[in-house]
């Protein structure tokens, strides 16, 4: 049989491909937090891809395809390809947008206790601090300083105080961390 009437894989057979690999899966039975923020920003980036990206590719593959053999025609093949993806990246963000739960981290201004939202300075034994938001699964961002909140830094840190002294399980074994302060956005004025 020619490789052209074969699946890359069997996912795609059955249609269980990951819908994007990059991203963590949602936890069994968790719910899938977000800041407004973070929400508005996936929000942005799936209209992006429905109202502007999707129909340049689109267009782009019809115009390829009218040039006759398909098979050879670079533009076509990897148009397609794009097509695939954007349309794997629309599912998994229509997906998880709809089962989002916005939580404005501003209600809990001037708390001193975390929850999700909160930013967060802890410290050591040896006396080094780390700064951390806790942040939905998809808008956690590592290299900001920001964790998800199903992180097990993020999961010692929650429901703590300023003050408090918590067990953090590292690689490198148990550590106990000592909660600096708690800080959360200023609520927005109408």
């Amino acid at each position: 049989m020619s490789k052209a009437f074969t699946r890359e894989n069997d996912a795609a057979a059955t249609g269980d491909e990951d819908d994007d690999a990059s991203l963590p899966p949602l936890p069994a039975g968790a719910r899938n937090y977000m800041t407004p923020a973070g929400w508005a920003r996936l929000r942005d980036e799936l209209r992006a891809l429905l109202d502007v990206e999707r129909p340049k590719v689109v267009e782009t593959v019809s115009w390829a395809a009218k040039n006759g053999d398909r098979s050879e025609n670079g533009d076509y093949l990897y148009g397609k390809k794009r097509l695939r993806e954007i349309d794997r990246r629309i599912r998994f963000l229509t997906r998880r947008l709809d089962i989002a739960e916005v939580v404005d981290p501003a209600v809990h201004h001037g708390s001193e206790q975390v929850y999700f939202g909160a930013t967060v300075t802890y410290a050591n034994a040896r006396g080094d601090e780390r700064t951390v938001t806790i942040k939905g699964i998809d808008e956690a961002d590592s290299l900001a300083g920001e964790v998800s909140w199903v992180s097990p830094v993020a999961r010692a840190l929650l429901k703590a105080r300023e003050g408090d002294e918590v067990r953090l399980v590292t690689p490198a074994g148990p550590e106990t961390i000592e909660i600096v302060e708690v800080r959360y956005p200023a609520p927005l004025r109408a």
